[in-house]
Parts: C-alpha cells; sequence; structure tokens
C-alpha cells in the first residue's frame, strides 16, 4: 500500500506531544482576546493545530520513519506483527521522552520545531484579535452582519514572516478572506480599473476583489468561482483575460498563476495582486551567445512573464506543470511524483514516491476550457487596451493615473517558489538535522548560485543567510517594497537592490516595449496551451478550390525563398556571430514559448539543417539565392557549438553527482543532435567538427538512456539507436553499436505482451499507442534496423512484435489504423500519429516493397493520407508535406490512389501555400522556424520536391548508409 504523507494521521499522535503545550499556552491566550464570541478561540484553536500538523508531517515525516527503521532493527519493538509495531512505535514516538532523546542526534531540531510552533501560535494569536476588533466592519464584505466565526482554515498560500499565512474565513454572515499585509495595492488597482473603463469607452468585465484595510493587515471580499452561464459569458471572460494582459503588461504585474484568479461568470477576478512593479533587472551574460540572451531577456520581460500565458515548468518537481491562470489545462497536466509512504501502517514503512495528478484550480470559466476557440478574442482585447493606454500615455494622463501606486507596499518574487521548497526539504532532511552546518552551507551556495545564473536572484550573502534562516523556520523568504523607493526589505531586516521609482521604471519599459512581439507571444503561448496531443483542430480545410498546375518549378523556388527570407528577418543576431529564434516549441516537458533549443525536431539544430540544405541547393542550380544565408548558418553553427560545449563540460563536471538527466531522443534529445552533426558534416558544413562532436554527445547518451521513461522516438531511448548505428558505420567504433544494443536491451525489458504483439507503456497511454513518433512503430522501426545492423535475432522478432500491435489497430470500417489518443476522430494520417508515419517506416525498411505486407500497407496508408492528410497546415510533421513525402514514394512504386501524380500532389500544396500563406503544424499566423512542425520543414520538403535532389528524408533520419 501507498500513501501520501497527508493521509498518514497515525502521525498526529506522535506530533501531538510536540504542540500539546503551545495550544495549550494559545488557548489561555485567546480567552483574554477582548470581543471573541463563545466557541471562536476552539475554531482558532482546532485551525492552528490542523495547520500545525500538516506542517510538522511535512518537515519531521522523514525523520519518523528513520527512527521507526531504527526501533525495529535494533530490537526496540516486540510486537508480533508489522501492524502491531508500527502500533507500538506510535506509542512510542508520542511520549515526551521519545522526542527529548533525539536532542543529540538532531542538535538543532527541537529549537526549529519550536519556532515553527511558536509563530504559527503567535500568527493565530494575531489573528484572532483583528478577527474580534474587524467583526463589525467587515458587514461591508460579507453584505450583512459577519456574526460568529464558524470555520477558519489557515495556509491559503505559503507561510512568511513569522508563520503568518492567508486564511479562509466562514462566519455566519458569509465568507471572507484574512490577509497579513497592506491592502493599498488592491485599492490601488481597483480605483486605477474603474477610472480605465471609461477612457476605453467598452465594457470591461475584469476586477479585484473589495477590500478592507486595517494598516499591516486587510479583509478581502471571497468570490466563490462560477463558470460561464452561456457564450455571451464566454466571450466577456476571455475578452478580460486580454484586457487583464494589457494591465498587467504596464503594471509590471506577475507571479498572477492559476490560484490567484478566479473564474467568476463572465468576470477573471484576479484575487492576489501584491507582485506588481517587478524590478527591471540587468541580465548576465549567459556564455552561451549574446544572441540567446537577448531572446531570453526579451521572453522575461515580454506579457509572458505575468504569469497568466501558459507556459511549462522546468524546475525539478515542476517539470512540465502548467501553473498559469489562463493554462493549467485539465487532461494536460504530467503526473507529479511526489513523497509518499510506502507500507504505511507496518514497522516496514518508508518513504518512496507515488503519482499525484494536479488538482483542478478555479480558473477556468467552463469544465472544458475553449481556448482555441476563444483566443482571438484574448489577443483583440489585449491590442484594444493597449491602444488605449497608449493614447493616454500620449496626452500624458497615464503617469498621472500611477502615481497611487508610488505609496503602495508591493511584493517581489526574486527566487521560483518551489527553488526554496526543494532547498526546505533538503534542510529538513534527518541528515541535515543530524548535521546542520554543512547542510546550511549547501542551502547558502545552491542560492548564490542560482543567484549567478538566474535574474533577480539575491547575491549578498547576508541576505542568502537570512533566506536560509527563514526556511530553517519553516517560513518562506518574502521581499516587499515601496513602489516609489523600490529598495526590497527582505527577510530577518535585509535588504536587496538600490533605490528606484519601480513605477517610473516600470512605464520606461512599457513605453519601449516591441508589442508586435508581444503580440505574437500572446498568440503563440495560446496555442501552445491547446496543440498539446489530444488536441484535434477544427474543421477548416485550406485545400485551394482551384489548384493552379503550371510552372511549378518557378512556384516552389518562390515560395521556399520567400519563407527562408521570413525565417531569417525573425532572427536575432548577437554582435558575437550568433543566433536565435522565439517560438513556441516542443520540448520534453510539453508546449512552451521560450528560445529555441538544439533539437531537430522545433530547435536550433533542425534550423541549422534547414538552412545548409538550402545552400546546397542553391549550389546545385536547385533553389534561388538568398543573400546573407550563408552568415546566417554559421552564427546558428556557433550558437549550437556553444550550447553543446556548456552541456558537455557541465556533464564532465558532475560526474557521479546528481544532473537532471538529458533526453536521447531521435528529435528531441542527444540522438537528433547526433544526427544533425554526421549529416551536416557528410555535407561538408560542419567545420571540420561535426564527427568529433557527434562522439562527444554520443558519450552521453547511455546515462541518458537509463534515466529515460518514454521509451518513445520523439524525446525516449529507442529514438537514439539509428543516429548511434550511423555514427558506428562513420567512425567504424563498435562501441557505438554496443551502446545501441544496450538501449535495445532496455527497450526488450520493458515491453508489455498482447498475445504475440508487444507495446510501451507511458504514463499518458498506458495501454499503449500506435504510430512512428510516440508509438510502437517508431520503435519497432528502430529495433529492426538495430537487429539488421547487429544481427541478433531477438531485436527483429520484437520489432515484428511492435507491428503486430500496430496491425491489431487497423480498422477495416476507417481504412485505417486507430488513432488512441481519444481525439473527435477515430484516425488520423500523420507522420507523428497515424498513417503517414507508418507508411513511411516501412517503406524505409523495405524501400522496393519486397514484402507482400508492406506493399499492402503502404497501399493502404497512401490513400488513408490523401484521404485525410491534406488541407490542415503545411508542415511534414501532422500536415500536407508530410504526406505528399508518403504519397511521392507511393507513386514511384505504383501503390498511390489510381489517377493521382506528382504535379497534382505539389499542384495542391503550392496553391495552398500561395493562398494562405505558409502554415506552420502549430496554428494558423503563429511564428514557428521549426524542422518538423514549424516553417523550417515547410522550405526542407520543398527543396525535397525536386525531382534530382537528394536531400535525406528527416522523417526517417535517412542518411548515413541506414
Amino acid at each position: 500500500m501507498t500513501v501520501s504523507d497527508k493521509d498518514t494521521s497515525n502521525f498526529d499522535k506522535c506530533l501531538g506531544c510536540l504542540i500539546s503545550p503551545y495550544m495549550d499556552d494559545l488557548a489561555t491566550r485567546l480567552f483574554s482576546v477582548t470581543g471573541l464570541l463563545k466557541g471562536e478561540s476552539q475554531v482558532i484553536l482546532g485551525a492552528t493545530q490542523d495547520a500545525l500538523l500538516e506542517v510538522l508531517h511535512a518537515k519531521l515525516g522523514r525523520l519518523l520513519l528513520l527512527e521507526l527503521n531504527a526501533a525495529r532493527v535494533t530490537g526496540k519493538l516486540h510486537a508480533e506483527d508489522p501492524a502491531q509495531r508500527w502500533a507500538e512505535f506510535i506509542e512510542l514516538a508520542s511520549a515526551r521522552p521519545f522526542w527529548d532523546g533525539l536532542a543529540a542526534p538532531y542538535p538543532t531540531m527541537h529549537r526549529r520545531v519550536e519556532a515553527v510552533i511558536r509563530h504559527r501560535c503567535e500568527a493565530s494569536l494575531t489573528f484572532a484579535g483583528r478577527w474580534a476588533a474587524d467583526r463589525q466592519a467587515l458587514a461591508s464584505l460579507c453584505g450583512e452582519a459577519p456574526g460568529a466565526l464558524l470555520e477558519l482554515s489557515f495556509g491559503a498560500g505559503d507561510s512568511h514572516q513569522g508563520g503568518q499565512t492567508v486564511a479562509i474565513v466562514r462566519c455566519e454572515g458569509g465568507r471572507v478572506v484574512y490577509k497579513p499585509r497592506s491592502m493599498a495595492v488592491d485599492i490601488a488597482l481597483a480605483r486605477f480599473i474603474d477610472e480605465l473603463a471609461p477612457a476605453h469607452g467598452e465594457r470591461m468585465t475584469i476586477s479585484v476583489p473589495q477590500v478592507l484595510s486595517r494598516g499591516e493587515h486587510g479583509w478581502s471580499k471571497f468570490v466563490p468561482h462560477r463558470y460561464a452561464a452561456d457564450d455571451a459569458e464566454l466571450r466577456d471572460f476571455y475578452r478580460g483575460i486580454g484586457h487583464w494582459l494589457a494591465v498587467m503588461r504596464l503594471l509590471g504585474g506577475n507571479d498572477l498563476h492559476a490560484e490567484n484568479l478566479i473564474a467568476h461568470g463572465g468576470s477573471p477576478v484576479v484575487v492576489d495582486c501584491e507582485t506588481l512593479f517587478a524590478p527591471r533587472l540587468q541580465a548576465r551574460p549567459s556564455g552561451l551567445g549574446e544572441a540567446g540572451d537577448e531572446a531570453n531577456l526579451l521572453v522575461n520581460e515580454s506579457v509572458l512573464n505575468v504569469g497568466m500565458l501558459p507556459g511549462r515548468g522546468r524546475s525539478l518537481g515542476w517539470r512540465g506543470v502548467d501553473v498559469s491562470s489562463v493554462g493549467m489545462l485539465p487532461g494536460q497536466q504530467p503526473v507529479l511524483n511526489v513523497p509518499g509512504i510506502v507500507n504505511a501502517g507496518t514497522d516496514d514503512a518508508r518513504l518512496g514516491t507515488t503519482t499525484m495528478e494536479m488538482p483542478r484550480s478555479q480558473n477556468h470559466p467552463s469544465p472544458e476550457p475553449a481556448l482555441g476557440t476563444y483566443w482571438p478574442e484574448v489577443l483583440a482585447a489585449f491590442d484594444q487596451l493597449t491602444a488605449t493606454l497608449q493614447d493616454l500615455d500620449a496626452t500624458g494622463s497615464l503617469r498621472e493615473r500611477l502615481k497611487d501606486f508610488e505609496d503602495c507596499r508591493i511584493r517581489f518574487v526574486p527566487r521560483p517558489t518551489e527553488t526554496y521548497a526543494e532547498i526546505s526539504r533538503m534542510l529538513w532532511h534527518p541528515v541535515s538535522l543530524h548535521k546542520p552546518g554543512p547542510a546550511q552551507d549547501r542551502a547558502c551556495h545552491l542560492l548564490a548560485t542560482m543567484a549567478i545564473n538566474f535574474l533577480g536572484a539575491p547575491s549578498d550573502p547576508a541576505v542568502i543567510s537570512a533566506e536560509v534562516e527563514d526556511l530553517l523556520e519553516g517560513d518562506i523568504p518574502f521581499y516587499t517594497a515601496i513602489a516609489g523607493h523600490g529598495v526590497l526589505d527582505g527577510p530577518r531586516g535585509t535588504h536587496w537592490l538600490p533605490p528606484c521609482n519601480l513605477v517610473e521604471a516600470v512605464l520606461d519599459g512599457w513605453r519601449s516595449a516591441d508589442f508586435e512581439l508581444e503580440r505574437k507571444v500572446i498568440r503563440a503561448s495560446l496555442v501552445s496551451a491547446f496543440i498539446a496531443d489530444g488536441w484535434y483542430p477544427e474543421d477548416v480545410s485550406i485545400l485551394p478550390e482551384h489548384p493552379r498546375l503550371e510552372q511549378l518549378d518557378t512556384r516552389r523556388r518562390a515560395q521556399a525563398a520567400r519563407i527562408v527570407a521570413e525565417l531569417m528577418a525573425a532572427a536575432i543576431r548577437g554582435k558575437d556571430g550568433t543566433a536565435a529564434w522565439i517560438a513556441p516549441i516542443m520540448g520534453v516537458d510539453g508546449w512552451s514559448v521560450q528560445t529555441l533549443e538544439n533539437d531537430l525536431y522545433g530547435g536550433s539544430s533542425g534550423v541549422a539543417i534547414l538552412l545548409a540544405a538550402y545552400l546546397k541547393e542553391v549550389a546545385a542550380g536547385r533553389a534561388d539565392p538568398v543573400e546573407g544565408l550563408d552568415r546566417l548558418l554559421a552564427d546558428v553553427l556557433r550558437s549550437l557549438d556553444l550550447l553543446e560545449d556548456w552541456v558537455y563540460k557541465e556533464w564532465q563536471r558532475a560526474g557521479t553527482q546528481k544532473m537532471r538527466p538529458l533526453q536521447p531522443g531521435g528529435y528531441i534529445g542527444l540522438g537528433s543532435q547526433i544526427w544533425t552533426r554526421l549529416t551536416l558534416a557528410e555535407w561538408g558544413m560542419d567545420g571540420g567538427e561535426g564527427l568529433r562532436r557527434a562522439c562527444e554527445l554520443a558519450e552521453m547518451l547511455p546515462a541518458a538512456a537509463a534515466a529515460d521513461e518514454v521509451n518513445d522516438l520523439l524525446t525516449g531511448r529507442s529514438g537514439a539507436i539509428v543516429p548511434l548505428l550511423m555514427l558506428a558505420r562513420k567512425t567504424g567504433d563498435a562501441r557505438y553499436l554496443e551502446m545501441a544494443c544496450a538501449i535495445g536491451e532496455q527497450l526488450c525489458a520493458r515491453v508489455v505482451h498482447k498475445g504475440a504483439a508487444v507495446y510501451w507503456t507511458h504514463e499518458r497511454w498506458p495501454n499503449g499507442i500506435g504510430g512512428f513518433a510516440h508509438g510502437v512503430t517508431g520503435i519497432g522501426w528502430a529495433l529492426s534496423w538495430l537487429g539488421r545492423e547487429s544481427g541478433r535475432q531477438d531485436f527483429s522478432d520484437m520489432a515484428n512484435a511492435a507491428f503486430a500491435f500496430e496491425d491489431s489497430l487497423y480498422d477495416e470500417s476507417e481504412q485505417n489504423w486507430l488513432d488512441l489518443r481519444d481525439l473527435p476522430v477515430k484516425s488520423v494520417a500523420a507522420w507523428c500519429h497515424g498513417a503517414v508515419g507508418i507508411g513511411l517506416a516501412h517503406l524505409h525498411l523495405d524501400p522496393q516493397l519486397q514484402d507482400p505486407a508492406n506493399r499492402q500497407r503502404i497501399r493502404v496508408a497512401a490513400a488513408a493520407a490523401w484521404r485525410v492528410g491534406f488541407g490542415q497546415n503545411h508542415c511534414p510533421c501532422h500536415g500536407d508535406l508530410g504526406a505528399w513525402e508518403l504519397l511521392d514514394r507511393a507513386m514511384a512504386l505504383d501503390e498511390a490512389p489510381a489517377g493521382l501524380s506528382r504535379e497534382q500532389v505539389m499542384g495542391l500544396i503550392l496553391s495552398s501555400i500561395e493562398e494562405h500563406g505558409a502554415i506552420s503544424g502549430i496554428a494558423r499566423n503563429t511564428f514557428a522556424p521549426g524542422l518538423l512542425s514549424g516553417l523550417g520543414g515547410v522550405v526542407y520538403q520543398l527543396l525535397r520536391a525536386h525531382p534530382d535532389c537528394r536531400l535525406p528524408s528527416v522523417l526517417t533520419l535517412g542518411g548515413g548508409g541506414l
């Protein structure tokens, strides 16, 4: 049995003896609070005890498990069975002598635990006095006299500044929210919005809750979550999101994650608005190139920094998690591994991990959010309100409207809260409690190191020491400033950053913003939220009614040159000879808007392949020249070199230390980078470094493959096999074949058998899935090549069993293979999922279709591609130019639908591009330069459409003799 920490209520009894004396003291002191009604003291005591037990479970749970194991091993437990010995330990640990005996092995534990309890009790006493004093005035928030306190919940947010937390209060008159901070900024923001609406001339549905300010604390009206009643309210809600983005971009707002926004019908209500006027800080050079630094700065200072737009967490424990107030979509969150107790209720209980789905927040206006339908409303509302704000600024009145904020105390979050949470867990680990000095030194070192790499993180040793002291006593460090002054007041009386009028600084930053970039970021980030697997585009075809078949080569060349020029214009160039792009990209953590990474799928490796391929075709006379393309390729390659060198050095430096596992995948991961380097070397466009770099990348593959949990071709271990086989052929070094075989053995050890078929599980597809990029076809394809190159029949047999699973998904009524992603349609025809990838895999393995079964597969796949594979977008991954590749090969083998010609298919695609513009696989009008799902892939396939072109297929990692 596995349960999470919060379910281990048996530990409550153990922790009770630590809490009990303080609770008795709090009860006595509550008795003297003037104005408390009968029974209210018990409500406050109960809420305090619940909060203390929860926090002490988190802090001391591991220690209790360690002591349980020690008691079992040393024979201190004498009961007959494991459950009775568990009960025996609970009794033992519920007595004060047990805890007194821990003073020697854990010298600072008692002082720290007492500080946590004392602070929480003091915070509860402070709340009691404020509740009693403010009771009558709260009628304005409740709608009637509050009456008696009925229910109280502390901990609605992190603990700060001596155990203080937000609290949810239920009383006879309704519910209110207690906040142990100044509410001046809430009042100023509400006034700013109220005065902005008449100037905008359009109804605005955004709001903040009504508040009651009491100086250093205040009360907020409770806003209940309510779904939109109809389409009109849904439209109002999403227009409100656009309005909020415009306002928060002006005011420098951030940290507006899902818990800070409540959907109340047609109104998005920001319930915590203290993080305005974030300081603008100078970025430190990363050493990875000026272009990448500039791109990262543009992203960090854009509207994306507000926290409302979808994005994926990248820190330990939060990888792939989207906590944004517009994102956090149901069904698109990763399953998290959280600490839990294995075998609870027995003396063999130990710390392990259990999986947990992210809970639903109250930020969405409907059970199934429709971002794909309403994101144009968000963008339009942002544009319109930004224009209003710019008009106000042009008249000189905007600065005057911001004056109220200068005296407000605002909060700044210099480090991600999850960073503090991770370090806090380390500081409360039993080893750290046993040897507190080294643990505290390590915490200081980690925070200081973060200050080198993370913009805004404090670097002053005195401030870092104060941060660690807060974590030692159960608080998350807290930074505030008076907006007109700018110096941050940090933990324990420390200060950070020089004086600065933050209102002026943020306004200056807004005035210099690139609003075209802001619009692109909004569009791209909203799109990135709903294109995760499981989303299916609306049935809006981009197929032309009257495709033109004349002058195909001239038109092909013209469109390829035009798109390449667009890619060049969008590049961010550094004076140091580096280049970068900002776009929505597919990473191992999901889709997000950021600077391109190093991968082949949507990243810089793919762009390098495209640019090199274009220059090759220009040299061969099959593509039109584009001025400056050779210089751009050199810049991209320099950027790739810098990042690869940094990763390799970090990997060498880490040695046996923990390092975030790299991805091994063939399209996103080390495998993709090896293929890129080998391909550029084969073309003579690697500066003579490609093979050496491919070998360095391969050194990191065994550890990456061993840590992989995905298995698929895109990001998983199977994607490394074919690049390793190519490297083995190129170098003649058998080590690379051995690496590939080791990966093959890992794959074979992880299969699930289903009769004569096999499949691999994934957290999103526990019963397996078909297809090339993510499913059994791609894994089987890799194992087939491994079997051929190694001569091992077991790999070939496993590949055939994988293909048997794919065959089992064939549906006669669909004339296609079933897609198991629970889409609105039963089957698709794409490379990533569906008929195109299945067909190309078998064509690559059997190019002359000597196996009759493969001939039948290609015939069916080509028919499906022609029937349903066109008309959504133009990219190779899941668009027209992926289907084109399969059909082109099928036509050469006379297995395409009857009467179909190369001219007909290419005329259809070119006419569509001319009519609509090149549309990537992300969404209409969203720029993405990537090779598989972006505009780069459109160009690459247009180059390959020339009958004499010999560029390798990126859809089957061609080249290298395989």
